[in-house]
């Protein structure tokens, strides 16, 4: 399907855009039940709903064909952070050329913006908290007002903006269309839309039986004291052109970004603490190919359109489903495939898993990278990168020259050296167990033998390949399993399906470890965090069954520790 003809002034941006066909979210719009209607609209992130509400509005900003002169301004698009403002400009400037458009942003110098709009315009872009404020400085004039777009509405109500939105919409023309953009559209952007829009025509572009068709899922299982090294790894497998990495927290965000620094990366920070001026500087790094790698927050990467992003990554795992799909939403846009992936600690998987299957996605689950296998791909790519192709003119005469001074494979073990300076090493991880797709529950056939009963924890029943290790706190130090398990699956990397039988003596406590991961935990706990009891290899063998009918749940006889409290002898 080709563009149909919106406004000549649009059809020649669309053109010189190479914009070919339209999307769903753009042919929905421009129907003839669509044409000067209030719009609530639900579209995927990266579907082009900026370009779509421009040329939504196209008939009501010029309906004698022309753009009147510039004044108090005719069009205001309200998006919730600065960067998505900002991105909503730049893809009006160019969709309506010509038109003058005034960007009002918090961490800009207002007194340029009051300056701008005194001057006069035709569409202003905006985050609710400037726009605020600029109307009761008396600097926005809102009386021309014929077109108000929300961009991501639920987010703006998801921040908190919903007081400062009612505000502006309250100040604006009654006769004036409200187009509301939304990747979701939750009860309270139902409510918004029944106070503020009349008689808005519902469009609804997202297929939600089906996942996002351009974004490949990964879920990578990982020990949890490994999560940075895996990170490494992941970011070297891909070479993205571009990526982002999703962390929790602020302070999350500085350390892996040093990390990552540290490793030899181009990495730059995204985060609510930095200035406008530093976010800006980083975006440019990250569309301009000078850094690869984004670190950053929820709200610092919100509304973010990079071109190049082919890689997203969840240092951290969301919290809910819209935070994946968010998160996720910033590559596979405009028609490009992207990957996003999570990482995901052993005790941390159940909750990956939940996450993933209320967003209606399927990962792919598989263990990280190891440095072997980032090796060979660096090998396959070094023997198709460009730099390879037949040399000509003055390169060719240089090359001739060098062949006749060196040996051939000398000049190829250099070429080899220098191509694997500018790469990060890659990080050498603990061998994991293979990683276990998930699959739903199942009846068991007509029949068949009924399943081993499982503990009273949860853990599956010991089959006898375990191995024992000693932790160095015992009765005389108060320890109980309820504190003991935890920790051993934190500062080991594991899940208590891991952990067989476990024993209490006085000085020390032995537990049993599966040996498909005791490497690995073995491994983790080489250096304890400072003020965490010390853990090491007990030796081959098995607790003696007591013990094991101990853990199950069923203690042979009670024990009165120091405190004369009853101790509990094994979990």
């Amino acid at each position: 399907m080709t563009f149909p003809s919106v406004h000549p002034l649009l059809d020649a941006a669309l053109a010189a855009r190479g914009y070919l066909e339209p999307t769903a979210v753009q042919s929905a719009v421009l129907t003839p039940d669509a044409q000067g209607r209030d719009l609530l609209v639900s579209a995927r992130t990266g579907s082009g709903k900026t370009v779509a509400f421009g040329l939504a509005a196209a008939s009501t900003l010029m309906p004698d064909g022309v753009l009147p002169p510039h004044g108090a301004p005719i069009a205001l698009a309200i998006a919730p952070t600065r960067e998505l403002a900002l991105q909503v400009q730049a893809e009006l400037a160019w969709l309506y050329a010509g038109a003058r458009i005034v960007s009002c942003v918090g961490g800009m110098d207002i007194r340029r913006e009051a300056r701008l709009l005194y001057s006069g315009c035709h569409i202003v872009v905006g985050t609710p908290g400037r726009l605020g404020d600029h109307l009761r400085r008396g600097n926005l004039n809102l009386s021309a007002l014929r077109v108000v777009v929300l961009d991501e509405a639920d987010e703006m109500l998801d921040l908190g903006f919903q007081e400062e939105l009612e505000f502006i919409l309250h100040a604006s023309p009654a006769d004036r269309r409200t187009l509301m953009f939304s990747a979701t559209i939750p009860h309270d952007i139902v409510s918004l839309a029944r106070k503020y829009q009349r008689d808005a025509l519902r469009i609804d572009t997202v297929d939600r039986s089906q996942p996002h068709v351009d974004i490949e899922y990964r879920a990578i299982t990982v020990a949890g004291h490994e999560t940075d090294a895996a990170l490494v790894n992941i970011l070297r497998w891909y070479e993205s052109p571009g990526a982002l990495v999703f962390c929790a927290t602020r302070d999350a965000t500085r350390r892996l970004h040093s990390f990552l620094v540290e490793r030899g990366f181009a990495a730059v920070m995204l985060s609510g603490e930095l200035s406008q001026h530093e976010r800006t500087t980083a975006l440019d790094a990250l569309r301009t190919g000078r850094a690869r790698v984004g670190v950053c927050t929820d709200v610092a990467a919100r509304g973010l359109d990079l071109p190049a992003l082919d890689l997203v990554v969840h240092a951290d795992l969301p919290t809910n489903p819209e935070t994946l799909l968010h998160r996720s939403g910033r590559t596979g846009r405009a028609g490009r495939k992207g990957v996003s992936v999570l990482i995901v600690p052993y005790s941390k998987r159940r909750r990956a898993e939940q996450v993933t299957f209320a967003a209606r996605v399927r990962a792919i689950w598989c263990n990280a990278p190891s440095a072997e296998d980032i090796n060979g791909r660096d090998r396959e790519r070094l023997l198709t990168d460009p730099m390879l192709d037949p040399p000509e003119g003055a390169e060719l005469a240089d090359a001739q020259a060098l062949l006749a001074t060196h040996d051939a494979t000398a000049i190829a073990a250099a070429l080899l050296r220098l191509y694997c300076r500018q790469l990060p090493p890659a990080e050498i991880l603990a061998q994991a167990a293979p990683a276990v797709q998930p699959r739903a529950p199942r009846e068991p056939a007509a029949g068949a033998a009924p399943r081993a009963p499982k503990a009273r924890d949860g853990s599956a029943p010991s089959n006898g390949d375990f191995v024992l290790f000693r932790i160095a706190v015992g009765r005389n130090h108060r320890a109980d399993p309820k504190w003991i398990l935890p920790l051993l699956c934190r500062v080991g990397g594991i899940t208590k399906r891991d952990i067989g039988a476990i024993r209490i003596f006085d000085t020390d406590t032995k537990f049993e470890v599966s040996r498909a991961v005791s490497d690995a935990f073995a491994a983790a706990t080489v250096q304890m965090p400072e003020g965490e009891p010390r853990i090491t290899p007990a030796g081959e063998g098995r607790l003696p069954e007591r013990a094991e009918r101990n853990f199950r749940g069923k203690p042979s006889g009670p024990h009165s520790g120091p405190s004369g409290q009853r101790a509990k002898r094994a979990y």
